[in-house]
């Protein structure tokens, strides 16, 4: 697997795990407005996936799924850090932890990866700028 198609794996767990967040935790949410937020961003997320898999199928690579285990673990984190509180606050501050570690890993990819392809680079530069938004939307939530 060369470095352009390394990227793009790592790129797709980010989203997936994002978006498995979202899906487990707007279940929690009760506020319409945070709600809709959340859905933005999932659709987005599916957006920037969209483009990560059809760079994949240049290469006949398809991508790769998250570990059942780092699944299951997400899942059970937000059940038990939800069980006592469910306030917008708490909720935002999870989702603002979590997509700092996304921030983090895309900007050691990009760090890291120099050399890619144009459109690998800007697929990873909306993934890294998207991120940075939602904790700037994510904060009037705290």
């Amino acid at each position: 697997m060369n470095n352009a198609q390394y990227v793009l794996n790592e790129i797709n767990k980010g989203i997936k795990m994002g978006m498995d967040s979202i899906s487990t935790i707007s279940e929690k949410v009760g506020d319409g407005n945070f709600k809709d937020d959340l859905l933005f961003q999932y659709d987005k997320y599916n957006d920037i996936l969209n483009k990560v898999n059809s760079e994949l199928r240049n290469y006949n690579n398809f991508p790769e799924e998250l570990p059942p285990m780092q699944k299951v673990m997400g899942y059970m984190d937000i059940q038990m850090s939800t069980i006592t509180d469910k306030s917008n606050s708490h909720i935002a501050e999870m989702l603002i932890k979590g997509t700092n570690m996304g921030i983090i890993e895309g900007v050691k990819l990009k760090n890291q990866n120099p050399t890619l392809d144009t459109k690998i680079q800007n697929i990873l530069d909306e993934f890294i700028k998207f991120q940075e938004n939602n904790v700037e939307k994510l904060k009037k939530y705290l």
